[in-house]
């Protein structure tokens, strides 16, 4: 015969038992007061699982435990500028903000120097005995050569072949600016001399004020200078051009020989300097404008992910 099974207990059993655990499962809830017999929350005791314990966060608002990974919700989000091309402009304004002051130190003292040399003031009776001093001093040779530094059929060619290698490279802008900075120089120069008409140290003749030489050894060095900038920088990220110690020193020895020589006084020369000076400032300003898009164009843009990516923080 078969066994019936045998019932596991029923209401009226004297000897029924609560639900015993099994293993394997998580037991939600426990009796309430001793001797109540009823599992439930409604006696007052608060629930034993860790899920009923919700912790806050820092501003009062529910958390979650344990933490999930990822960026809290408090957070700013980051943003996805590259760094790299904000300090560009930070950089630039204080060279800016030098560039001016040179500027107006080059005007005043274009201007003071220019009334002295058309007044004839007390300035220009100094010079005038200082510039016959030193007239007719040193080798001749040397004199000359330095002095022929500042004419056209040298400082030209120079400044014609920089012009064709940056024609060569792509700096078209450049080389267009350079140009129109040299051909400035006679604008300049020339109408000065036939306002002012200065006498020359050992001549009766006029028009020795400013010096044309200077102006043109200046504008042409230097500007060469300026536009080979890119090119002989000491490192990528230093902005130390190779070529601009030297177009100084040929532009100084180039006044040098002028002042032995006995062709300009020592004013017409600093005159020269000062002019052609607010000159250079406004074309290397020119040329930084210039290479601005294309050094942005050059730089490497950051992908979508690599974004996301440095826009999160690591957890754990």
């Amino acid at each position: 015969m078969r066994e019936t099974p045998r019932s596991q207990g029923t209401a009226g059993d004297t000897g029924a038992e609560h639900p015993q655990p099994r293993f394997g499962r998580a037991f939600a809830h426990t009796t309430g007061d001793s001797g109540s017999g009823t599992p439930c929350r409604s006696d007052g005791h608060p629930p034993q699982t860790p899920r009923g314990v919700w912790l806050t966060d820092a501003d009062g608002r529910p958390g979650t435990t344990p933490p999930v990974p990822g960026r809290p919700a408090h957070f700013p989000e980051r943003s996805r500028t590259p760094r790299r091309s904000r300090p560009l402009l930070r950089r630039s304004r204080p060279l800016f903000r030098g560039s001016r002051l040179l500027f107006a130190l080059c005007a005043l003292l274009f201007s003071l120097i220019t009334w002295q040399a058309a007044a004839g003031g007390p300035l220009r009776a100094a010079d005038e005995r200082l510039g016959l001093a030193l007239a007719r001093q040193g080798p001749r040779p040397l004199t000359e050569f330095l002095a022929d530094l500042g004419g056209m059929p040298v400082a030209l060619p120079v400044l014609a072949v920089v012009i064709g290698y940056a024609l060569w490279r792509g700096q078209r802008a450049g080389a267009l600016a350079v140009a129109l900075a040299m051909a400035a120089v006679p604008l300049l120069v020339v109408p000065l001399k036939i306002w002012i008409g200065r006498p020359g140290p050992l001549t009766e003749a006029t028009g020795y004020y400013p010096s044309g030489h200077t102006a043109t050894a200046m504008v042409a060095y230097g500007g060469s200078a300026l536009l080979l900038a890119p090119y002989l920088r000491l490192s990528p990220g230093t902005r130390r051009n190779l070529a601009v110690p030297v177009a100084v020193l040929l532009t100084l020895a180039t006044g040098t020989g002028l002042v032995l020589r006995g062709y300009h006084w020592p004013l017409d020369v600093l005159g020269s300097l000062a002019l052609c000076g607010m000159l250079l400032l406004v074309l290397r300003r020119v040329l930084r404008a210039l290479d601005t898009p294309r050094a942005l164009a050059k730089r490497p843009r950051l992908s979508r992910s690599t974004r996301r990516s440095s826009g999160r923080t690591p957890t754990g």
